[in-house]
């Protein structure tokens, strides 16, 4: 058809060159130009050879699991050129929910042909082929990862069917194969097994070839796209939209919820890296699958987004972050008076809200400071507790109540300067404004951004701030810049 268009253009160019009635050639040369541009980008995809694959396997790990099917269908462009298909033994035992969902039980595998007896012949079905399966990560990554085992390097351009059914069925409740074949009318025969769902696929393959007129896989098939290393559910959209500067980016499921908080100095090029990489383990596998949308707050500093990616932490409960959850302080530096007069200085645990001078993440930290700062600040060991261990015992006399006491509380001045309040004044995402940080008895009270303008007092600036909730590692960080970059640092009296 397309050909034949062409030839009428150029009958027409003929016809209208040798007549006298006004025509412009460059007109005709451009419409020949488009044409034969179609024609090309036509060719060029009908001319590639593609394998339509699916396989089945033992569980979702690559690294914990095995193929137990595999079916490979070759398709010029137009048809499908030749198939193989086989059982494989998995060298391991099937898992019951595994037969249930697949039929394919230890019995039906026991005398097929392992891996590495079949391995080179599914080399050679896919050598200079594009790979193209729903989910194509899935399959491509255990059949990569099972031939290297083998000893064969293999490696080849990919195109994904989900991401390809999103662009070009836009609207689809699902777009699992199952219930996308449903609602476009493709029979699918023996699901969840390797050739009932490859020749499903191949149809939709099929209809995804007819409906792509501006060329979008040949865009896909480029090694540089970025849309191949894109989880299949994430729009391309959400990507670009990312902005180049710091900030703090968030991936939800299919119901909009965040399942992943993180933080960035370059929001695009840290999410993009967690698409990149040949991790295997069944926690990112489930991890890819379940991002179906991406956004983003931009924030003016690295400080600020750790911040906010804290507080979105402790707001979300993300179940995909772990670090930030268990990074509490779990002991403590108190004192107290005994009756005697003298001041004792003691390493505890640190319940939850529980108040203490100074807390530490693990005993020998908190350990480490008391025998360091009673040493500069000449304390007797003999008023320290160690944790469970004993204060020290000294046949030396005791010190004096009052040199005793003096010394502690110099101890107690150093740490209560920690507790000040202060403002910390930081970059802003935009020319204008500025980041600040309010820090009040040593926690964070309020965060967010003010204008290059506002002037007035500090309980003024405040009110402008959002207020937030902050935990120990935040106070430490804030801490630790603050005596990094006094520059920054807006004392308060």
């Amino acid at each position: 058809m397309r050909k034949t268009n062409l030839t009428l253009v150029a009958q027409e160019f003929w016809c209208k060159i040798n007549t006298d009635d006004g025509f412009v050639f460059t007109n005709y040369f451009s419409k020949i130009c488009i044409m034969a541009s179609v024609i090309k980008k036509n060719i060029a995809v009908t001319a590639t050879k593609y394998a339509i694959v699916d396989i089945e396997t033992t569980g979702g790990s690559v690294s914990g699991s095995r193929i137990t099917e595999v079916a490979i269908l070759l398709h010029d462009g137009e048809k499908v050129i030749d198939r193989w298909s086989s059982l494989i033994n998995p060298e391991m035992e099937i898992p019951l929910h595994i037969t249930a969902l697949t039929g394919i039980d230890d019995e039906m595998v026991a005398k097929a042909p392992v891996f590495t007896e079949v391995a080179d012949q599914i080399f050679e079905l896919l050598r200079e082929v594009v790979f193209v399966a729903h989910n194509v990560n899935f399959d491509y990554s255990f059949l990569r990862a099972q031939l290297a085992v083998c000893g064969i390097v293999w490696d080849a351009p990919k195109l994904c069917t989900v991401r390809l059914s999103r662009k070009l069925i836009p609207g689809m409740a699902s777009y699992s194969l199952g219930k996308l074949c449903a609602q476009v009318g493709i029979l699918l025969k023996d699901r969840h097994r390797a050739m009932g769902d490859a020749l499903a696929t191949v149809e939709l393959f099929a209809m995804l070839l007819d409906r792509d007129v501006d060329g979008l896989i040949s865009g896909m098939l480029r090694k540089v796209s970025p849309e191949q290393r894109l989880p299949p559910h994430v729009p391309m959209e959400d990507f670009t939209a990312l902005p180049e500067c710091a900030g703090v980016y968030y991936f939800h499921d299919q119901k909009g919820k965040v399942i992943y908080v993180g933080k960035a100095i370059n929001i695009k090029k840290r999410v993009a890296s967690h698409f990149t990489g040949n991790n295997t383990a069944l926690r990112r596998q489930h991890f890819l699958k379940d991002i179906c949308s991406i956004s983003f707050e931009r924030c003016g500093s690295e400080l600020m987004a750790l911040l906010l990616e804290c507080t979105e932490i402790q707001k979300h409960w993300p179940i995909y972050n772990s670090a930030l959850k268990r990074f509490e302080p779990k002991f403590g530096l108190y004192h107290y008076i005994a009756v005697s007069g003298y001041i004792h200085l003691a390493v505890g645990k640190l319940p939850k809200q529980q108040q203490c001078l100074k807390a530490f993440y693990n005993a020998a930290d908190a350990v480490s400071f008391l025998v360091e700062k009673s040493a500069a600040y000449q304390i007797d060991s003999r008023f320290c507790r160690y944790g469970r261990a004993n204060a020290s015992k000294s046949e030396l006399p005791m010190p004096s109540l009052d040199s005793h006491n003096a010394c502690v509380g110099q101890l107690l001045d150093e740490l209560s300067l920690e507790q000040n309040d202060f403002a910390l004044i930081l970059e802003g995402r935009e020319m204008g404004e500025k980041g600040c940080v309010w820090v009040k008895n040593g926690k964070i009270s309020g965060m967010g951004y003010i204008d290059n303008e506002v002037t007035g007092t500090i309980d003024e600036l405040v009110d402008v701030l959002k207020k937030c909730k902050s935990n120990h590692y935040m106070d430490q960080l804030v801490a630790t810049f603050a005596n990094q970059y006094p520059a920054k640092v807006v004392k308060v009296a």
